[in-house]
């Protein structure tokens, strides 16, 4: 194990599934704490776990004793410093294109459904699962929409969404189809976005890291 990776995690969550992918792909032994985000009053939110990372979210990488959250920032901490596949081009306007495929995922995409976020329409507005469902699908039709028409146009868009090996981007999509089929949306209008999904399913890195394959999965999750 690479100086004592460990990752702090939720099975579910898309944050945690990315670092997830990003470790498999960079080949990296690490050990999974998980932290379940809906028990014990959300155990990210104890005070062993907010003295770890004060954001009191997922995931969170310790490595060498130092803690790192954020998902994105933890995937690009591993390029830097472990060899091995990079997840990150080389090329400054290639890896621009992947920033901006990622983040636009993570931060304009995702919070639409983080789980604080469904809470909190429940709790303050009165939104219902059928409510909440069709508030995530708007978001993630608007979300979906732009990427599939940036992959198409991109010139950089080859077997995967920057070339022809999978990185950051596919660290963020394939978790970002995995979240959107939980609300039932449908993906048949975003077919570049599914090509590229598609190539990343079966790869050992992908299967490994999958929500229903990690130690903390319910048990009527896991595959039969």
């Amino acid at each position: 194990m690479a100086d004592g990776l460990v990752l702090h995690h939720y099975w579910r969550s898309s944050a945690s599934y990315r670092a997830r992918i990003a470790l498999n792909l960079k080949g990296l032994a690490y050990r999974i704490a998980p932290v379940h985000l809906l028990e014990d009053g959300g155990q990210q939110h104890h005070a062993g776990y907010r003295a770890m990372n004060p954001q009191a979210l997922v995931p969170t990488l310790v490595h060498a004793g130092q803690a790192i959250g954020q998902s994105l920032a933890i995937i690009e901490y591993l390029d830097e410093v472990f060899p091995g596949p990079r997840l990150l081009p080389v090329d400054p306007l290639q890896r621009a294109a992947a920033r901006s495929l990622a983040l636009y995922m993570a931060s304009e995409g995702q919070p639409m459904m983080n789980l604080r976020v469904l809470q909190y329409l429940e709790a303050k507005h009165g939104f219902g699962e059928d409510d909440k469902a069709g508030w995530v699908r708007h978001w993630l039709t608007v979300n979906f929409g732009n990427l599939e028409a940036q992959l198409a146009a991109s010139p950089y868009t080859g077997e995967f969404a920057v070339g022809d090996a999978p990185g950051l981007v596919e660290c963020c999509l394939v978790p970002h189809t995995f979240a959107a089929a939980r609300f039932n949306l449908d993906m048949t209008p975003y077919p570049t976005v599914m090509r590229i999904v598609g190539n990343c399913r079966e790869l050992p890195a992908f299967v490994a890291a999958h929500p229903f394959r990690q130690p903390d999965t319910p048990a009527e999750f896991r595959p039969a």
